[in-house]
């Protein structure tokens, strides 16, 4: 005999001033879990919700007249639909609070109130069912939950594996894994194949066949993941009145032929999924009674034959969830998903059908969108509390100290400590290619079985967190980057999504994340410059000694799609600043100092490499000397830059012999010669007008007011003082609006003597501070000399601005 459609009871839904909990029950935890209809936000209401044990009707009767609820006496149901009284079909209607169940079958019982017999007996009839109620609710009845079992197959314990069981237990599914252990007996990439899963289903069903109360939920899990509890899925699945319900597609798989058999849809979803499907367990036995099949069968076939036969769709109960109300597969309906963030809670919302579903399934080519979804389902990260998942399954450190390697570091150091200036395991001398490069370097760790990480960093990446490789240890994760941005702009280390042939796309929330919006570990599929990989995963799922090729892809994109390719997940953590990148597009090699010419390129590691730290300071006026009349003395230079700006010139070599005639300068004549090179024969004009216009600048203008410069220049030049070469320079006025004067090394230690001196003001600057310039009046006020060196060699770097 057919089994009718279960009814676990009548919901009432009402507002909490006009209904409160039974008493000795405590309210149900709200699991954001009502649909949304027209207009109105899912789990916005502020309703208590709770189910009465199933009822005869005199006694719900008798509970509703006792508490009635708003509107006209219904309960919040799910899009809409009410949960109608017995014998009452569906219902809609609206109250104070969207969508409310109305029961125009409930009729009064004889005895009751508003029965024409038995208005007499009123207060009797209306006490005695609650007390009934009160009775029933102090022996506590089991939760319908109790009779839900999750049934999925899962032969090893993927990323993805872990990912649906962290997500069940969150909402605490009762979950049972099938065939962990076995092989897969169907080849990676084959279309067809699952048959292995209807044999495993089969067997299990075995011990279920007669417990005709037991719901069992079979799901596949390395791509799927629970967006919400037991409750909201069984309450779904009972208002579909039917004893199966499978999920269901936009595409038809595997057998495009079979489109003519399915029954025609009005509304929603036509073609079967077997990815998901939910039903009473003797049902579920009916549906796989037939199965002799090879596990390299297609399952959705198998189940696609049963479901288009009307007798045995009709038999076993069989329908589809063809609104998308438990089950969303991805596959064909990417532009229907959207998240929704409201209060404290995310789901996936089906913006095609207005529903919340309950499962989310990244089937077919859609698994990096299931993983952008899992970065938040469920309430993994919201905007209330950020990321909720971050600290958990964090290795520990403890006892891992500065003293780790130390043996190693010293052996390496003694052998190698005076032939390097940095490490290169790989030079251009050996003509490697790019991609066997870095399969080489992971090889070396494979092959080590001490090995418990492999750290990549390139040349354009920039580490300023001393703890950085401690913070990506303790994240513990197969394969895990830290985000690097370039300074100001959007420019990453990662991609949150991939375009359809596998190039960059931006997902949603890529700028939130570059920018710190979002702080959290987000699974992502791309990432390049720097991370961090376990040794077990380069000796397991990574074991391919080629992971640096595939097919026509660069090196960094054939990493990560090998990675994808054996279902390993890469994680990007943004919870720390471990540095940036550096822009090494138009990098220069042919200079002794390259990262002096970076001041376009990558002016902020350019700032902090070569300019003062009291810079800031000095623009706030906090540190400029006065040392003589309108000359302003202030720090500008690092050491770094002194020495580098002296290195390249006399790397460079031709000094100018210090006399009249320079070929150099326009007109090829020197009134006040000096030994020097121009900027202009190291190729660094440009760069020295750069620096002049963000550095000196903004410092002319604050301590000359009211004088604005563009900083242009005729002259820049490094001098060179040496007492047997050119000791001093003879009194002059300089061709300039101002002259900036900056002491390239110190006196006292690199010379002795030198300096300035201001012949109006009888002034003179003795000892001038490496790393800090001179400004002062060029032409008519400012008379003044270079004073002998008398020891050792004096540089300075000069520039007459606004000539």
């Amino acid at each position: 005999m057919e089994r009718r459609p279960r009814t676990w009871g009548l919901e009432i839904v009402a507002s909490p001033s006009s209904h409160r909990p039974l008493p000795g029950r405590s309210e149900p935890p709200r699991e954001g879990n009502e649909e949304a209809g027209p207009g109105r936000s899912p789990g916005s209401c502020t309703d208590r919700r709770w189910e009465l044990p199933r009822q005869g009707e005199a006694r719900a009767w008798a509970h509703l007249q006792k508490n009635p609820p708003p509107g006209e006496g219904g309960g919040e149901g799910v899009e809409g639909r009410g949960v109608a009284a017995p014998g009452a079909g569906p219902v809609r209607g609206s109250g104070t609070c969207g969508p409310v169940a109305k029961f125009p079958a409930l009729r009064a019982p004889p005895g009751s109130a508003d029965h024409p017999h038995t208005s007499a007996m009123r207060p009797l009839l209306l006490l005695a069912p609650l007390g009934w109620l009160l009775l029933a609710e102090a022996k506590g009845d089991a939760k319908p939950e109790d009779n839900l079992l999750v049934l999925t197959v899962a032969t090893k314990e993927t990323e993805g594996f872990r990912r649906f069981k962290r997500s069940a237990q969150f909402f605490n599914y009762k979950i049972q894994a099938l065939g962990l252990g076995e092989d897969w007996n169907v080849e990676k990439g084959t279309s067809a194949g699952g048959g292995q899963k209807v044999r495993l289903l089969k067997k299990a069903l075995e011990k279920h066949a007669d417990k005709e109360d037991l719901v069992i939920l079979f799901t596949d899990s390395y791509d799927v993941l629970f967006a919400s509890g037991p409750r909201e899925l069984l309450k779904k699945f009972r208002q579909a009145r039917s004893q199966v319900v499978f999920s269901a597609e936009e595409l038809i798989y595997p057998d495009r032929r079979l489109e003519a058999k399915y029954p025609v849809v009005s509304d929603g979803k036509r073609f079967l999924g077997s990815g998901g499907f939910i039903g009473y367990a003797p049902n579920l036995s009916k549906l796989v009674a037939e199965w002799e099949g090879q596990d390299s069968d297609s399952d959705q076939l198998f189940y696609t034959k049963i479901f288009l036969d009307p007798e045995k769709r009709e038999q076993i109960n069989i329908t589809l969830d063809h609104r998308c109300r438990i089950f969303q597969n991805l596959d064909g309906a990417l532009d229907e998903v959207v998240l929704k963030f409201e209060m404290g809670h995310v789901r996936a919302r089906n913006l095609a059908y207005d529903t919340l579903p309950v499962l989310i399934h990244g089937n077919g080519p859609t698994k990096l969108q299931l993983n952008y979804l899992g970065n938040y389902i469920p309430r993994f990260w919201t905007f209330e509390t950020g990321c909720t998942v971050c600290d958990e399954g964090l290795r520990s450190l403890k006892g891992i100290g500065e003293q780790h390697h130390k043996a190693q570091v010293e052996e390496f150091l003694a052998e190698h400590g005076s032939e390097y200036q940095s490490v290169k395991l790989v030079g251009p001398e050996v003509r490697m290619a790019n991609a066997d490069a870095r399969n080489m370097g992971a090889d070396l760790c494979r092959q080590d079985r001490s090995c418990t990480y492999y750290f990549s960093v390139d040349a354009d990446v920039a580490l300023t967190e001393p703890n950085s490789l401690r913070l990506l240890i303790q994240q513990n994760k197969n394969v895990i980057a830290p985000l690097m941005t370039r300074h100001g702009r959007l420019w990453s280390n990662f991609w949150g999504a991939l375009s359809a042939d596998g190039y960059y796309a931006r997902s949603e929330d890529y700028v939130d994340i570059v920018q710190g919006r979002r702080i959290g570990v987000w699974n992502v599929p791309y990432i390049s410059n720097i991370y961090l990989i376990k040794g077990s995963a380069l000796r397991g799922e990574l074991q391919s000694p080629d992971l640096f090729h595939h097919s026509k892809l660069d090196p960094d994109m054939a990493f990560c799609a090998n990675v994808r390719q054996q279902d390993v997940f890469m994680f990007l953590t943004n919870r720390h600043t471990l540095g940036h990148l550096l822009s090494l597009d138009s990098y220069r090699t042919a200079h002794l100092h390259n990262d002096l010419w970076e001041v376009f390129s990558n002016p902020e590691d350019w700032k902090e490499k070569y300019i003062h730290q009291n810079y800031t300071k000095a623009l706030a006026g906090k540190l400029v000397e006065t040392p003589c009349p309108d000359v302003y003395w202030f720090p500008i230079f690092t050491e770094a830059a002194c020495d580098e700006l002296v290195e390249e010139m006399e790397h460079f070599g031709q000094w100018s012999l210090g006399d009249n005639k320079d070929s150099r300068i326009q007109g090829g004549y020197e009134n006040v010669p000096t030994i020097d090179i121009h900027m202009n024969q190291i190729g660094f004009e440009r760069e020295w007008h750069k620096f002049l216009l963000e550095y000196i600048a903004p410092m002319t203008e604050k301590l000359y007011p009211g004088y604005y410069t563009r900083a242009q220049f005729d002259l820049a030049f490094v001098v060179r003082y040496k007492p047997d070469e050119q000791p001093s320079l003879m009194p002059h006025h300089d061709a300039s609006t101002f002259t900036i004067n900056i002491a390239l090394n110190r006196v006292g230690v690199d010379y002795e003597g030198g300096g300035c001196r201001f012949l109006r003001y009888n002034c003179s600057i003795r000892a001038p501070r490496k790393g800090w310039t001179l400004m002062h009046p060029g032409r008519l006020t400012h008379y003044h000399e270079g004073l002998p060196t008398t020891r050792g060699t004096r540089y300075i770097a000069v520039s007459f601005v606004d000539p």
